[in-house]
């Protein structure tokens, strides 16, 4: 019920506690006896805070240390000034008239000061990326104030758990347990840090980790977890300590998130959230506390960090608006708050009634900051005006700006080669902008977040994510060094698969490319089939289709760079490389005929168009309104097709041709008879998608996956006989995007029938942009 407002997963639990909480239906007998009985209830706490102390190690096993500098003198100020503030105003709204008990002890004063100043990292950075705000000058900023506001609870915490003891009262043995403690921070950082590092220098063979190396490190949680227990500083601080303690720039970290991370928040820790909400007594906290006191807690308690850092950030001479966006998130709430108020209820230092009241106060304050910011913080919009959307447009010696996507290093080789045949000269330089595309998921850890960031220090992404973006990288820049008309750009962009489409299509705006080349979701199994495929990929590729502003290509990789003959191959490098192009007609076809039109001129290319023309019989049979609709795009694809013949007339390497057919089927047979007697490696057709015509009457019923159109999908199908990859492309049109503005654009070329056709007068009008929304996003160079 909650997902829909976009709150975090922890508010839906808490609220689902509440429901059985003695305050709703706990106080009935029936549902007392048999849904929360007082026996199970401990069997539930019991594996809830096991959970937490997991959770609370993988917080310390995504920390980074190294990712705060000194010498970062705003976000430094920005922690310190708003930790401070908030801690001497949250002693006051402890101390509110009217608000709870007036029998209050200094214990209860600092745990719910503590748990009033802090930071939830995770969340913050989860809004940030879902906001696309990560790669902001103010979310860089948010995000160092936040892991240094974070170091500051813990130390707080860790005094406040020493110094006073389970009843609330200063602690007889609170030197014992401060210097036994310090000594275990000591022993972490000089003897497990290294212990660790040295298990796995000798123990793992051949960079492969296995199952024991895990089981060991979670066993090692518990029993520092325990040691930290019985020196009165609770489990939650040795398990915090041992995940600071495991090495950065291990595998090991990634495989325990990989094996704890989905268990945890799927099936444990909902467990911790919904105990916090069966302790809340809001029957007593609207007893002891009137509804004004509450609203204005909640008020000050939202606006303390919020007003700290607008003043800070006008001495600081940052804009106002960057000041109160960090101030909103600084006030993003979770885990940790709760665990601070769980620590405080269970060493009697806060009353059920100042519990109850605080983590309404998180509750209202997570609920409220997703939202403030969705509304009064938006990205500053970017006018940005540029010709060249599509290949069609690019006439003359004009660069070829080229944005390519790629989910999986198996993706790389056909969508090089593909670049490597689209003939980049110095008269028209191909410029490749390549992006590794990686899902944000609940396990992104803070150094994943801030990955080769030009401010920041090289943060330790996942092993596994890393090492393969460096791999990919690599394979796209060997295209530059070994042809100097081509320049490659590698990024790597890690955003949620719901909307990793919005960076692709930003990206495309901003570095104005002319096409956006995406692999198809399905990839090529070993028996030369195609696979089920990700529908993750799938969902990405549909989006960018339909919200692109330039053309979007999709490739159906089926073994470009494998060797399948001595006269086809794309390895080779002395064999010629056989394109087939398959125009049907209309503007995605011109779109795709100009792509393959610039691999023309090149040595090892030959290019055979082969145009499907409808006969009588075919058009009579596609009734009227089709066979005029028909006849309007005719004219421009002739006017076009002209152009081609013209310009490529002295090209021996370029064969066209025309087919005569009557319906869909005659034409997927024409197709079939031209793999037969001439086998090539590249198929390129236009999506077509939605438009029918007398060549592909009767296919439409037939197409299974609307990305690549109908002749595209009939390509692509595991039942045909080709071996070739299959290239299909969408040209830009205002119909292919959703967005906002009805704006124009010309479309430079025209086209024409036949060789024996007279030449008409390009009457296509196509939209032209009159602005450009560029969005900030989470991205990384």
């Amino acid at each position: 019920m909650t997902r829909p407002l976009h709150l975090p997963p922890f508010v839906a639990q808490i609220l689902c506690g509440l429901v059985f909480s003695p305050t709703v239906l706990g106080g009935k007998e029936f549902v007392l006896n048999n849904f929360f009985p007082y026996k199970y209830r401990m069997v539930l706490e019991t594996f809830a805070n096991l959970a937490l102390v997991y959770n609370i190690f993988l917080l310390g096993l995504g920390m980074d240390l190294r990712m705060i500098k000194i010498k970062q003198f705003k976000p430094m100020v920005i922690a310190i000034v708003g930790f401070v503030v908030a801690l001497l105003a949250g002693s006051g709204l402890y101390y509110y008239p009217g608000n709870g008990d007036p029998d209050k002890i200094i214990a209860g004063c600092l745990y719910w000061s503590v748990a009033f100043s802090c930071t939830n990292f995770p969340d913050l950075a989860r809004i940030l990326a879902d906001l696309k705000l990560l790669r902001t000058d103010m979310g860089r900023t948010a995000m160092s104030a936040s892991i240094i506001t974070d170091l500051c609870t813990w130390v707080l915490l860790f005094l406040g758990l020493v110094m006073f003891n389970k009843q609330g009262v200063p602690n007889s043995l609170m030197v014992f347990g401060f210097l036994s403690s310090i000594a275990f921070v000591f022993f972490c950082i000089y003897v497990i840090r290294p212990g660790v590092a040295w298990a796995f220098a000798n123990t793992v063979k051949g960079g492969h980790v296995g199952d024991t190396h895990v089981w060991y490190t979670l066993v090692g949680v518990v029993v520092c977890s325990l040691i930290t227990e019985a020196f009165g500083a609770t489990s939650i601080t040795g398990a915090f300590f041992f995940g600071l303690s495991v090495p950065h720039d291990h595998k090991i970290r990634d495989m325990i998130e990989k094996k704890l991370h989905d268990y945890l928040s799927g099936i444990l820790m909902p467990l911790f959230y919904i105990i916090c909400g069966l302790r809340l007594d809001l029957g007593s906290l609207f007893h002891d506390t009137g509804i004004k006191t509450m609203v204005a807690v909640i008020f000050l308690s939202f606006m303390v960090k919020i007003l700290s850092t607008v003043v800070c950030s006008i001495f600081l001479r940052m804009p106002l608006r960057d000041g109160f966006a960090v101030g909103a998130l600084m006030n993003t709430k979770g885990t940790l708050a709760l665990v601070i108020l769980i620590a405080g209820r269970d060493r009697k230092s806060l009353d059920a009634i100042m519990y109850t009241h605080m983590t309404i106060v998180f509750l209202v304050m997570s609920i409220l900051v997703q939202p403030l910011l969705t509304f009064t913080y938006t990205p500053k919009k970017k006018s940005t005006f540029y010709k060249y959307r599509t290949v069609q447009q690019l006439k003359g010696e004009v660069e070829f700006r080229v944005l390519t996507c790629v989910h999986v290093l198996v993706s790389v080789s056909g969508i090089t080669s593909l670049l490597q045949v689209s003939n980049p000269t110095k008269k028209s330089p191909l410029n490749v902008y390549a992006i590794h595309l990686v899902e944000l998921t609940g396990r992104t850890t803070a150094s994943m977040l801030i990955m080769n960031d030009e401010n920041k220090p090289k943060a330790d992404f996942s092993d596994r994510v890393r090492a393969e973006s460096e791999q990919i990288s690599e394979m796209f820049e060997v295209m530059e060094v070994n042809n100097d008309a081509m320049l490659v750009q590698t990024l790597t962009a890690v955003s949620p698969y719901a909307t990793m489409h919005e960076d692709i299509c930003t990206l495309a705006d901003d570095k104005r490319v002319s096409l956006i080349l995406l692999p198809y979701h399905k990839s090529l199994t070993p028996d030369g089939r195609l696979g089920e495929g990700n529908d993750a990929y799938e969902d990405i590729n549909h989006k960018v289709l339909s919200h692109a502003r330039c053309s979007v290509g999709i490739l159906v990789d089926r073994g470009m760079t494998i060797v399948r003959s001595e006269s086809s191959s794309f390895h080779a490098e002395t064999t010629k490389k056989e394109i087939a192009m398959l125009f049907v007609g209309g503007k995605d076809d011109r779109e795709a005929l100009a792509y393959a039109w610039r691999m023309v001129g090149q040595e090892k290319i030959e290019l055979t168009v082969v145009r499907f023309v409808p006969s009588r019989e075919a058009l009579v049979s596609a009734g009227e309104l089709l066979a005029v609709e028909y006849a309007k795009e005719a004219q421009v694809d002739e006017e076009f097709i002209y152009e081609f013949n013209f310009k490529t007339m002295n090209e021996s390497s370029v064969t066209y041709t025309e087919k005569v057919v009557n319906d869909g089927p005659e034409t997927i047979t024409a197709i079939r008879e031209m793999e037969d007697n001439h086998s090539f490696d590249l198929y390129i057709v236009g999506r077509g998608y939605t438009v029918e015509t007398p060549v592909t009457l009767g296919l439409a019923d037939w197409n299974t996956s609307p990305d690549l159109g109908i002749i595209g999908d009939t390509l692509a199908s595991s039942d045909f006989t080709m071996q070739g990859s299959v290239l299909v492309i969408q040209q830009y049109s205002a119909a292919n995007r959703q967005t906002e503005g009805n704006n124009q654009e010309h479309v430079c070329g025209g086209a024409k029938v036949s060789n024996e056709a007279k030449p008409f007068v390009n009457s296509d009008a196509e939209e032209e942009d009159d602005e450009n929304e560029q969005y900030q996003m989470g991205m990384r160079k």
